[in-house]
């Protein structure tokens, strides 16, 4: 039997070590930009110098801020998404001061950026900053969500009552998952593996899985279960660890006819939702104009008996808007950091369904498990896990999630969807049998789709072999650390931007263009794709083309897909390192992007010392075309 106290205390410090490292990055970044402000700076998570003007105002009132930047068609993937805090810095002596408003991102675009303000007056505080001092802006930190996970824990450890002590015994298998006799009637447009998925998920009572490996419609199969339990319950709730994944399942399932109610900050709302979100529909109820108008009186000065009847109204008014506005959404949808919001304090549901929980720290899930009698999650947790920047809580286990443990615990819950649509059979089939014990299979329309009838799904170029790479008398050919830490292989890029021009060549520019042919490089490090970038924009060749190609890392191209795949893998060294290539989650995404050609490049000599690696080499000479010179 877990001790609560015990295993939520612990969790509680896992949360504590990210958040330290959270702010000791932030700080320690900060300290260095003084030392690199002579030039500009062009990271992931700052940009230096910027520009800065007004930019009026947002649909729900906010000030705006615009900022312009540099960038290069070789920039890395910018870690600026909407809703995250940023800080404006610059420069005193060699010391980078940071100005002390916080301004939230809004909208991010190649060259600018808009920004809110989070005070009153930050606009123009900043603007007369960019008139007097050369600006940089600078990630911040979300203290939010780390205050928002540790509640979370310290409810989850004390919370009573009979369902919740049930729900939270079964999770964390002190006792076995249990399912109703229902029988849900088998959609004809989904497989059976997915209409086992849905039917374990209406007769879950307390925990089901969906095991939705690359290509298999876990997103739909998750829509179809969401709207079967809406059959049997009046409202439930829906949650995923990002902004973008929430508003993506809430748009799947209001082009179904549900009514959604999208909790959050405005902000982080995508544009398609925001007419869901609950401050807009609060603004358009019938009765806001009255409560306005009782607002403005009120500020006016309302005095006595009159003000106190004004009172009464607008507190009668708030509760009957929110009331309207729960009662009438059959999905209320939030991030899972956002269901603490304060207009669900009070709210219950009898489902919540998790979306890429793979990708959710555990902490965050309880957040919204304690406003729940059960929990549908679904993801994949054989590819990438949530992002952990603290050494000590990796360790710790802060990247393991629950969605993981629960398949561990409770193996009865979890449906794995068997059947994927993406891929050419010969791609798949790794993957198939190193991480999804061979179940899969991949569906007639796609199992022997080729780019072309007279190539292969899979070639692996093994730059080991190629004549002159010699890694002790050639050092040029061998990889090298750059100063932000991460690894380049400049031979490997060049060679992989040339075997793509060979390619291009053999299906013909006209071909591609005709057809639509997409294609995309991934790396799993960031030097490398700035590096592949730099590259491709330099030849002119490829200028026709540019936006049939993408370069990004292996994280960047989570949950994406292209015809044609090549994977630069970078290591060259005599000792066998692989770095973080040891994460074969991150393999597992790479080489499952592609959907009918997938080209390996990589030196066999470092990466096969690895078991996974050298079977990959092994399957790729089986399957396809293995060139060695």
């Amino acid at each position: 039997m877990t001790n609560l106290e015990t295993y939520f205390s612990r969790q509680r410090e896992l949360v504590s070590y990210e958040l330290r490292a959270e702010q000791e990055a932030y700080r320690d970044s900060l300290a260095r930009r003084g030392l690199t402000l002579t030039g500009g700076i062009r990271e992931a998570a700052c940009r230096y110098p910027v520009n800065v003007e007004a930019a009026g105002r947002n649909a729900m009132g906010k000030s705006l801020v615009r900022v312009h930047y540099e960038v290069d068609d070789d920039e890395v993937e910018l870690d600026f998404e909407p809703g995250k805090p940023a800080t404006f810095f610059f420069l005193e002596g060699n010391q980078a001061k940071e100005v002390a408003q916080q301004y939230f991102v809004e909208w991010v675009g190649t060259h600018e950026m808009v920004l809110s303000a989070a005070s009153h007056g930050g606009v123009e505080s900043i603007v007369t900053h960019g008139q007097h001092h050369v600006l940089g802006l600078q990630l911040g930190v979300d203290n939010t969500s780390f205050r928002v996970m540790l509640d979370a824990l310290s409810e989850a450890a004390h919370k009573e009552g009979e369902r919740f002590d049930l729900l939270r015994s079964v999770l964390l298998g002190d006792r076995p998952a249990a399912f109703r006799n229902i029988i849900v009637p088998p959609c004809p447009w989904l497989n059976g593996s997915q209409n086992d998925a849905i039917q374990k998920a209406v007769a879950a009572e307390q925990v089901a899985i969906v095991h939705g490996p690359p290509g298999t419609g876990k997103t739909t199969t998750l829509v179809e279960a969401i709207i079967e339990t809406l059959q049997r319950e009046t409202q439930v709730l829906v949650c995923a660890p990002s902004n973008a994944a929430v508003d993506w399942i809430s748009e799947q399932l209001m082009r179904r006819g549900i009514e959604v109610l999208r909790i959050g900050n405005p902000l982080r709302v995508s544009d398609t939702m925001l007419d869901c979100s609950y401050e807009r529909r609060y603004s358009a109820h019938p009765d806001y104009h009255e409560l306005w108008n009782i607002r403005k009186t009120l500020a006016e000065g309302a005095k006595g008996d009159h003000a106190a009847r004004l009172r009464h109204r607008e507190t009668e008014l708030e509760i009957k808007i929110n009331a309207d506005l729960f009662d009438n959404a059959r999905v209320v949808s939030s991030t899972l950091i956002g269901s603490a919001h304060r207009m669900m304090q009070r709210r219950h549901f009898s489902t919540l369904f998790i979306d890429e929980a793979a990708q959710a720290l555990e902490p965050a899930c309880w957040a919204a498990i304690l406003r729940a009698d059960r929990v549908i999650m679904s993801g994949d947790h054989q590819q990438l896990p949530p992002t952990v920047k603290s050494i000590d809580a990796m360790r710790g286990g802060l990247t393991s999630t629950l969605m993981e443990k629960v398949v561990e615990r409770q193996p009865r819950s979890v449906s794995l969807l068997t059947t994927q649509y993406r891929m050419n059979r010969d791609i798949m089939g790794l993957s198939s049998q190193w991480f999804y014990h061979g179940l899969l299979k991949a569906a007639p329309e796609v199992a022997d789709r080729l780019i072309s009838p007279l190539d292969t799904a899979l070639t692996w170029i093994d730059t080991a072999e190629i004549p002159g790479n010699d890694l002790l008398n050639n050092p040029d050919q061998s990889e090298k650390r750059t100063h932000t830490g991460s690894i380049t292989n400049a031979q490997e890029a060049r060679l992989v931007i040339h075997l793509l021009r060979d390619y291009i060549d053999m299906l013909t520019p006209q071909k591609i263009e005709n057809e639509r042919t997409t294609f995309g490089i991934i790396t799993p490090y960031r030097g490398q794709a700035r590096l592949l970038r730099r590259l491709l924009r330099l030849q002119h060749y490829f200028r026709r083309l540019r936006r049939s190609i993408t370069v990004g890392t292996v994280d960047g191209f989570q949950g994406q897909e292209r015809d044609v795949i090549v994977i630069s893998l970078v290591r060259s060294n005599d000792d066998g390192s692989i770095g973080f290539l040891r994460d074969l989650r991150r393999m597992n995404v790479a080489i499952t992007r592609a959907r009918m050609k997938l080209i390996i490049v990589g030196n066999s000599t470092t990466l096969c010392r690895h078991r996974f690696y050298r079977a990959l080499y092994h399957y790729v000479q089986q399957k396809g075309i293995v060139v060695t010179q």
